[in-house]
């Protein structure tokens, strides 16, 4: 048999000397003590005392016997507790209650709801205020949404309801059940109100997207007298991130800096994301400086908010310094970095942060798996991005949605529809995300009957009413087809509110399929919505100089500087050995400029056999033949993959990211270098990734 610890050795001493006599009352007190200290040992003394004293077996001792239920259940030994419970001669709503609650809070909260039954039925007792509470939390843990509204009913009709922590825990349950009208008729209707209450209904709101309503509940809040807490805090500070409201967050700021609330990690989290959602990763830095000691939670804040706005190089940043103050990453650390890694389409440091996820026993982690498709996807590395995604044992319907969007944005489209297929067959929901990839797919698989369908019909058949991205895609599907009449009437038939990006996806289509009249009036149409789009003055001069409308050209560059609109340079860049090298057009500034020329002119004389001819008719037409070539020759994508191809490894893909939309004469320049160097070359422009492989390109040829 083990060894007593010390103390408990001297209290089994007290207690079964053979003149010593303990009081029941004097158990029961221990027996707290030993619930409230997680003293184990010294509950099962007590419980052979009261064995060897023949205490368990009479009616009148249902008191030491339910602190002994307790205590066995807080201690982890609801084996145990259910063994004494069972051998109880007569138990009373202590005794449920204790069981109750123990099986809560180790998880087994279906067996709850069945203890709930079997006391109505074996022992014919009425639950009181206290059993519901556990009820109702149980309920609300098992997902068991019908047992819980029919709870409600019985405490309504006993009046139980009135009671607060009764009312509290109702609110709590229709909150996880994503019941929002359920928790607000509670709270509205049932009087009494204290801060538990309005952390419940806040945290609930702001959780379901139901900002408003929670802006209503604050409101309500701040006019009477309940004494915030740090809970309260927290829950207002995840609103205004909601919001992106910048002047609330900062009262609430000023209101806790002025109140007795402690500052604790949860509270200062909470602040950094707010600033950080608000724009002001400034005073999220400043809030971050200011702690003397700082847990991974707050560093995986402070880099999200970096994350969040664009400054994705300070998130690596900050997870190196994290690292020397010996501080170790989590899941959701890792998530940000990997999403921040996918920011700066970094595959190499991606792939060194995979090794280090593995090596910390986080690569099963959902919310990891996901950062990493995402990763691989944005990087150009799809393979690894579908690897990842078959070697996950859990997923959820992130994984699902970034796998189908990632195939979609390489343009493998009919990978996608079979994605989502599996998803319909393994029984999950597609949501508002799904359904971008599925019709960016069918755009790309000219799927039009298909697209019309889950567009019209089968988002709403799921609940997914059509937001602005899936027209956008839809508009796309019928450009590409062709049908420009139609894309123009959906355009402005549609009831969500356009931007210009929708109008120029069918200006851009105008462009492929050589439609300039048709071009030019919605050019013009988007230049009254946004005078200074960049894109569509861009755009709408190729279609004039496809047209051999050179009065055009000159009229839009002139309108251009009159309106002070500068095109953004094109600006590519390859990663070669953990190296980025960046390169723009007529680059002369990198250290090997005159052999990636030399290597640019050979494979551009070496693919004219093969078909290439230069695409002039974008150049200005008062320039010579000879140099409107030169000026087609070396524009960054063509510098950029020249110099993978000196010094990437062998059979390695030539990865290039450009900012820009990718030149048609770049794009045929392209294919044929990969059927001449029988290379992978995948290019991810302004619009898409273009993986180039023998001569084909993923696109086919529509961008």
């Amino acid at each position: 048999m083990r060894a007593l610890k010390p103390a408990g050795n001297q209290v089994a001493q007290v207690l079964f000397k053979p003149t010593t006599f303990i009081h029941l009352n004097h158990i029961i007190k221990l027996l707290k003590v030993s619930a409230d200290t997680n003293n184990l040992i010294l509950a099962k003394i007590l419980h052979s005392l009261l064995l060897v004293t023949n205490q368990t077996s009479t009616r009148s001792n249902r008191y030491p016997l339910n602190s002994l239920i307790n205590v066995y259940a807080k201690s982890n030994q609801i084996s145990v507790a259910q063994k004494v419970f069972d051998r109880m001669p007569e138990r009373n709503l202590v005794s449920w209650c204790s069981l109750m609650a123990g099986y809560l809070q180790t998880g087994f909260s279906l067996q709850v709801i069945k203890l709930f039954k079997d006391m109505t039925l074996v022992d014919s007792l009425r639950p009181n205020e206290y059993i519901f509470a556990v009820v109702f939390s149980a309920c609300s843990d098992g997902g068991k949404a019908l047992e819980g509204r029919q709870c409600h009913g019985y405490v309504v009709k006993s009046g139980l309801v009135f009671h607060q922590y009764v009312k509290n825990a109702l609110i709590n349950m229709y909150s996880k059940f994503s019941d929002v009208k359920g928790a607000m008729r509670v709270f509205s209707l049932v009087p009494g109100y204290d801060v538990y209450s309005y952390n419940l209904v806040l945290n609930g709101l702001v959780q379901q997207g139901f900002s408003n309503e929670a802006i209503q509940v604050l409101e309500r809040l701040m006019g009477e007298s309940v004494e915030w807490d740090s809970v309260t805090y927290v829950t207002v500070f995840g609103l205004c991130a909601c919001l992106k409201d910048l002047k609330l967050g900062l009262q609430v700021h000023c209101r806790i800096l002025t109140s007795d609330v402690e500052l604790d990690v949860f509270v200062n989290s909470a602040i950094i994301n707010m600033y950080g959602k608000c724009g002001k990763v400034i005073n999220a830095r400043k809030t971050f400086d200011w702690l003397q000691v700082k847990n991974v939670v707050v560093w995986t804040g402070i880099m999200a908010a970096y994350f969040q706005n664009g400054c994705f190089e300070e998130a690596l940043n900050l997870f190196s310094e994290m690292k020397i103050g010996d501080v170790s990453p989590n899941g959701f650390t890792f998530a940000v970095m990997l999403n921040s890694t996918a920011g700066l389409s970094a595959l190499r440091h991606g792939n060194v942060l995979y090794g280090e996820i593995v090596k910390s026993g986080f690569k099963d982690h959902v919310i990891v798996g996901n950062a990493l498709i995402n990763m691989y996807a944005k990087c150009g590395d799809i393979e690894a991005a579908s690897k990842v995604f078959l070697d996950m044992m859990y997923r959820d319907c992130i994984t699902w949605n970034a796998m189908i969007c990632g195939y979609s944005h390489h343009g493998l489209g009919k990978e996608a529809m079979a994605l989502f297929n599996d998803l319909l067959a393994a029984g999950e929901c597609p949501n508002y995300v799904t359904f971008v990839g599925v019709l960016s797919a069918c755009s790309h698989l000219g799927l039009v009957k298909e697209g019309l369908y889950y567009l019209n019909q089968f988002m709403r058949q799921v609940g997914v009413e059509p937001g602005l991205e899936h027209y956008t895609c839809v508009v796309g599907l019928l450009s590409k087809a062709g049908l420009l009449d139609e894309a123009e009437k959906l355009l402005r038939s549609i009831p969500v509110e356009l931007d210009v990006i929708a109008w120029r996806t069918l200006l851009s289509a105008c462009h492929v399929h050589r439609n300039y009249g048709f071009g030019r009036r919605i050019a013009e149409f988007v230049l009254e919505m946004d005078p200074n789009d960049v894109g569509t003055y861009t755009l709408l001069s190729n279609i004039y100089a496809k047209a051999k409308r050179w009065d055009g050209v000159v009229k839009i560059r002139k309108l251009m500087r009159e309106r002070n609109i500068k095109k953004e340079p094109g600006v590519s860049w390859i990663e070669i050995r953990n190296v980025t090298h960046v390169f723009v057009s007529d680059d002369c500034q990198h250290p090997e400029s005159t052999q990636i020329y030399e290597k640019v002119k050979e494979l551009l004389a070496r693919i004219k056999p093969l078909g290439y001819i230069p695409d002039v008719t974008a150049v200005l037409h008062d320039v010579e033949e000879e140099q409107k070539e030169d000026y087609l020759s070396y524009h960054s994508e063509k510098l950029a993959i020249a110099y993978g191809l000196m010094h990437a490894p062998l059979e390695a893909p030539i990865r290039v990211f450009k900012n820009l939309r990718m030149c048609e004469d770049c794009h045929s320049a392209a294919k044929l270098i990969s059927k001449l160097t029988n290379s992978m070359i995948i290019v991810r422009d302004a619009n898409r990734f273009h993986s180039f492989q023998n001569g084909c390109c993923s696109c086919a040829d529509y961008w």
